[in-house]
């Protein structure tokens, strides 16, 4: 029998420059995700929660805009699993473009490209990763994209790993 480690992510090792990794879920955002964040940030633009506010812009055809900020954060969760599951810390996020309005409803999917790998020069444990992420919509547009940079732990630091407890019983147990 073979035990497979708890293990999710990539390592530094696991990176290639130009690599594209397209991340494997999308996320429809409803009409409570928009209104939650932008209440729980203390967002008071009425062109997220005003319907008859909003039918007035003319740059989103009169609807309800989604909070840019929940946007970021949904093609930024997205991102994890692939970019920074093991990551150690946020170094830098600049360059954030909007490109495309996003609305209640729509789903969104991210992916990224790895645009350096180094060894960090100050912590042998780990390296940088930088990248550059986008979000898009069902219709493949892209709706937001970024630079962003990592602190990411190598394999053999053992950092994010081995992190499972030891079962108290053994596997027998299970019948």
């Amino acid at each position: 029998m073979t035990i497979h480690d708890a293990t999710i992510g990539r390592f530094f090792e696991d990176f290639t420059v130009g690599d594209i990794y397209q991340h494997p879920f999308g996320r429809t955002i409803t009409e409570a995700d928009n209104v939650w964040l932008t209440n729980l940030t203390l967002n008071t633009n009425q062109n997220h929660f005003n319907e008859h506010f909003a039918s007035q812009n003319p740059i989103t055809d009169g609807k309800i805009i989604v909070n840019s900020g929940l946007t970021v954060a949904m093609v930024l969760g997205l991102s994890v699993f692939d970019m920074s599951q093991n990551a150690i810390s946020n170094l830098a996020f600049t360059d954030i473009n909007f490109r495309h309005p996003v609305y209640v409803g729509d789903t969104i999917y991210a992916e990224s490209v790895c645009t350096e790998a180094r060894r960090s020069k100050s912590r042998d444990y780990a390296g940088i990763i930088s990248m550059t992420t986008r979000g898009l919509n069902q219709d493949g547009v892209t709706v937001v994209s970024w630079k962003r940079s990592v602190l990411i732990a190598t394999r053999d630091s053992g950092i994010g790993q081995r992190h499972f407890p030891e079962a108290a019983d053994s596997v027998s147990d299970y019948s």
